[in-house]
């Protein structure tokens, strides 16, 4: 039986359009003086409402819960690992490259990057050792990797529909716990900050299966108010401390609960039968959009606008992004993603046969006993 969850259409266009509001976000409501002035200056009015991007990051979270825990259905480690890293690591290790020709040759001295903090972060666990992201925006994957990890140790145990539960209850709990207590390191492996959002996704994957269970919606009760008192509060400091606007604590909580409300609309609705193609054209280009969008647009905004309108220059920072993603996409992503996986999954499936048995050969007791050659029992 195909362990192949369906296409959910809407959730692709979901993928892209919080992709699409951290591009605007970066674009036009960070003051990182990309315009020659500040950014509330180049572009007035619009800073206000692009600030609200910020939060396609925690979308992002509660759509990744979603759908990790939907991969992760019916399938066991070795395939979870094999599927995730086919998934993330050829785009981000093209995305690596494409920043650093930027960085190194197109506009060397715009930030310093050295061989070895460009080799570490292949790995995509540079944070681990300290070594800072070639690119801001690879904070995120960190958070990502390490909820895979936990749901790695989940699948590793057993998916159970108790464990399961327990698992998105206490999990942002325990997180919120060693925040408080101040135990870095268990808040760091629990990835408290954005444990909330993570848990209900999965929660809303759950109530696909079992929309009537009150238990669940109970659960997603607890979720969406530890993200909004706990990861909103977070975000909405980020967003201050880059744009100077603050945010009520009513104006957060807003922006987390749409967060869900909308996967949940995406999944759970008559939306979720959508056969429509285009947005899973554009959910396919939201991860390297995402990946590259950071130092390439800004530098087309700083090359651009000193001779283009404000309006022409975010157009064509948009574009190039744009054409970035569908070249990875299509010269990277598509041809050796799968590759990988394929590879992946063989080569862990390996892991059970004795040491001393290679490939294709049968034991050296199977072969004795083959040929009539007695074996001590």
């Amino acid at each position: 039986m195909s362990t192949t969850p369906p296409r959910l259409v809407a959730l692709d266009g979901l993928r892209f359009a919080a992709a699409a509001a951290v591009l605007a976000y970066h674009f036009v409501a960070v003051n990182h003086h990309a315009w020659g002035d500040r950014t509330s200056e180049a572009m007035p009015g619009v800073q206000q409402v692009a600030a609200f991007g910020s939060f396609g990051v925690q979308l992002f979270f509660v759509i990744s819960g979603f759908v990790i825990l939907m991969t992760a259905w019916g399938r066991d480690v070795r395939g979870f690992v094999a599927s995730r890293a086919g998934r993330l690591f050829p785009a981000y290790w093209a995305a690596v490259l494409v920043t650093l020709v930027l960085l190194v040759l197109v506009a060397p001295g715009r930030r310093d990057v050295d061989l070895p903090q460009a080799v570490v972060n292949l790995t995509m666990v540079q944070r681990a050792f300290g070594i800072d992201d070639v690119e801001a925006v690879y904070w995120t994957l960190w958070s990502e990797l390490r909820f895979y990890v936990l749901v790695g140790v989940l699948l590793a145990v057993g998916l159970t529909r108790g464990r399961l539960i327990a698992f998105v209850t206490l999990w942002p709990v325990a997180g919120a716990i060693a925040t408080q207590t101040g135990s870095d390191l268990l808040a760091t492996v629990l990835v408290a900050a954005d444990a909330p959002l993570f848990a209900g996704g999965m929660v809303l994957y759950l109530l696909t299966r079992e929309p009537r269970s009150p238990v669940l919606w109970l659960v997603l009760g607890l979720d969406v108010a530890l993200a909004a008192a706990h990861s909103g509060r977070i975000q909405a400091v980020r967003i201050e401390n880059s744009t100077d606007l603050a945010l009520a604590p009513a104006t957060y909580w807003t922006a987390i609960v749409l967060c869900f409300a909308v996967v949940a609309a995406a999944t759970m609705t008559p939306l979720a039968r959508l056969s429509w193609r285009w947005p899973t054209l554009l959910g396919a280009l939201t991860y390297p959009l995402y990946l590259v969008h950071s130092s390439w647009g800004r530098w087309v905004i700083e090359t651009a606008h000193p001779t283009l309108p404000g309006w022409a220059t975010l157009a064509l920072a948009v574009t190039t992004c744009l054409l970035l993603a569908l070249a990875i996409h299509r010269l990277v992503e598509r041809p050796f993603g799968p590759r990988l996986r394929r590879a992946l999954d063989r080569d862990l499936r390996r892991e059970s046969r004795p040491l001393h048995e290679s490939p294709g050969t049968r034991s050296s007791a199977a072969q004795a006993e083959a040929v009539g050659v007695p074996v001590p029992r």
